[in-house]
């Protein structure tokens, strides 16, 4: 019981943490999985932690959402920006090439090289802001830039923060864009995690609830200080970690211990 509890709260902590930090939480998840033989992984409580993640961002942005009404204009940009991210997740979950790409290789190449190109777009001028200036043109270079999201290492929330930096948005308009992007793309995550698991009869059990509560916590937190970080300074500190740890998986890769 003890043991479990301590594997959900690492895996639940990793998921909530990277998921919305520009350092890719599916990199960190297979890394983890890599290292650590976890006993109580399992599909549910991958789903667990990624519901989390969903409802802890639902929760952060409630009045915004609520607000969809209002604001139709942004609803259907957010529908419209997750669409290539749809599709090509979609297919690319169908013909099951993503599995080739868990892999520690490509995920330090990624992690190195996506970083330096966030450190380049973080350094454009910000005159850009969500009311006035996301529109459909620039939502969809973002939701474009999203695909390379399915490719571990090089994060949904650091890509669609690069793009949007790119475009001139500040980095808490940045920020919000990445986040409210996410929302589609955990759920159908979640809906595709939770289509498998019916077909193979997975059991329910306490793990799945406290997989969910934990991520969610880790989640909130994570995104209620990462906007209050950006407000005052750049992303470099995500970049050096990137690098750092892309220069550690390399090492391991192409200079391994000769015992």
């Amino acid at each position: 019981m003890l043991q479990d509890f301590i594997e959900i709260l690492i895996l639940s902590a990793v998921q909530g943490i990277s998921e919305f930090l520009p350092i890719s939480s599916s990199a960190h998840l297979i890394l983890i999985s890599n290292f650590y033989d976890f006993s109580s992984s399992s599909l549910f409580i991958d789903i667990g932690l990624h519901l989390g993640s969903l409802f802890a961002i639902i929760y952060y942005f409630k009045k915004d959402l609520l607000n969809l009404r209002n604001n139709q204009k942004l609803l259907v940009l957010i529908l419209v920006g997750s669409i290539p991210l749809i599709i090509f997740g979609y297919i690319i979950y169908s013909i099951e090439i993503i599995n080739l790409l868990r892999n520690i290789e490509i995920i330090a190449w990624t992690t190195l090289f996506f970083g330096l190109v966030l450190f380049l777009s973080d350094k454009r001028d910000t005159d850009q802001n969500i009311s006035t200036n996301l529109n459909i043109k620039s939502i969809l270079f973002i939701g474009l830039f999203q695909i390379l999201a399915l490719i571990p290492g090089v994060s949904r929330a650091g890509i669609t923060l690069t793009a949007a930096r790119f475009l001139e948005f500040n980095r808490v308009d940045s920020s919000k864009i990445a986040f409210l992007l996410s929302i589609p793309a955990l759920a159908g995550a979640s809906f595709l995690g939770l289509q498998d698991a019916v077909q193979q009869s997975t059991e329910f059990n306490y793990l799945l609830l406290i997989a969910v509560t934990l991520s969610f916590i880790f989640s909130f937190i994570t995104v209620k200080y990462f906007i209050r970080y950006v407000r005052n300074f750049s992303l470099t500190v995500f970049v050096i970690y990137r690098i750092i740890i892309a220069l550690v998986l390399l090492l391991i890769i192409y200079f391994p211990h000769q015992g």
